[in-house]
């Protein structure tokens, strides 16, 4: 038979054993981690950063190695705490230290589910999943804030443009365009004029893009291909400029020529040239004339319904001086005109009197010499 103290050793000490277990096990876990986002999803190339906090249930001031385990290689990391990468970390009984894990996902990356594990050594383990939502890339990004402006011919047109190295390694772009001919394309990374760019992996350059439309463009849209390239990596940007156009309107003669002769109270044929010296069609050109008084000027046609863009129109027009215009130079101002522009030309006439006048001129002048030598010739001796 068993004695008393058998007895009770039999029935308290497997109880006394469960006792100390469960205080070691207390205090070996009085170290808890923490994050609110043990499970994130984000895409490749993405940076996270975590905050975890190491809570201290305990009693006493507890310390622990901490370390992260079982991250991908490929993959940057950090751990800090305080401002410190810190490897042993104390925390006073019912208090936290609050950790600071950074994870850099590469963009050449798998789509899938990857965890790892924040561990405090022989108190905690915290497993962390992230999920890539999408199959990862080695590329190159070029984007624009704004990629269609609008402007005249005569603008500038400024995009601001950012690259985007997403490849694991160093890239040294060269910067080019495939412009329309005409057309001025500078490049302005940090603000000086390059033709290549260099930038760190993950990292990217502002890039501003000055685009000059060639002279007397016509309006329209324009597309730019503006390109990134590198012996592994390229991308490619279209720019686009929306020429609103200019207005202009020439008037003159098939010469040149601004000045006529005319007889007064005669009529003179003057060929006349409209020309769109613009970038923008012209509807209803109308033709006017500030003449001198009594002087008359009649155009056929009187309204040139259309004239495209560098573009020309054929006008006659007819002049009749006034018919008591006396000899001299008289100035006829002509007018091609449009609710948005206008343009005069200035005609020199020079009036001559009628020939008819002329030989009556010669006659008075030789009568009147007729008429002297006659009186001369009666009334001279006497």
């Amino acid at each position: 038979m068993l004695n008393r103290t058998q007895i009770l050793t039999r029935i308290f000490l497997p109880f006394l054993l469960l006792m100390l277990s469960g205080c070691l096990t207390l205090t070996a876990q009085s170290l808890r981690l923490y994050t609110p986002y043990p499970e994130i999803i984000v895409p490749p190339g993405e940076t996270i950063d975590y905050t975890i906090d190491l809570i201290n249930n305990g009693a006493s001031i507890a310390t622990a190695e901490v370390f992260v385990e079982g991250i991908p290689e490929t993959w940057s990391h950090t751990l800090r705490s305080g401002g410190w990468s810190a490897r042993r970390i104390s925390v006073l009984p019912k208090e936290k230290k609050t950790l600071n894990l950074k994870v850099e996902l590469p963009y050449d990356i798998d789509k899938g589910n990857y965890t790892f594990r924040v561990n405090a050594r022989n108190h905690s383990v915290l497993p962390i999943t992230i999920e890539v939502s999408e199959q990862g890339t080695v590329k190159t990004e070029f984007t624009a804030d704004q990629s269609n402006m609008q402007g005249h011919a005569t603008s500038d047109f400024n995009f601001r443009t950012k690259l985007e190295n997403q490849t694991g390694e160093k890239q040294l772009y060269a910067l080019s365009s495939h412009a329309p001919r005409g057309w001025t394309v500078v490049f302005k990374p940090n603000y000086q004029q390059a033709t290549s760019v260099e930038i760190e992996p993950g990292q990217s350059k502002d890039i501003s893009v000055e685009i000059k439309p060639p002279y007397n463009v016509k309006a329209g849209k324009y597309t730019i291909p503006v390109m990134a390239s590198t012996g592994s990596s390229s991308a490619q940007l279209e720019l686009e400029a929306d020429i609103s156009g200019t207005y202009g309107v020439e008037l003159t003669t098939p010469e040149g020529r601004l000045s006529e002769k005319i007889t007064a109270g005669r009529r003179k044929k003057l060929d006349l040239v409209v020309r769109n010296s613009g970038s923008t069609d012209l509807n209803s050109v109308r033709l006017s004339a500030n003449k001198p008084r009594g002087w008359e000027v009649t155009f056929s046609p009187d309204t040139v319904p259309f004239i495209a863009a560098g573009e020309s129109a054929q006008v006659k027009a007819e002049v009749r001086a006034y018919g008591k215009a006396i000899p001299g130079d008289y100035v006829v101002s002509l007018t091609a005109q449009t609710p948005e522009i206008n343009a005069d030309a200035s005609f020199r006439m020079s009036v001559r009197t009628p020939l008819l006048w002329g030989w009556l001129g010669i006659l008075i002048i030789l009568g009147a010499v007729g008429t002297v030598y006659w009186l001369f010739s009666k009334y001279g001796r006497r």
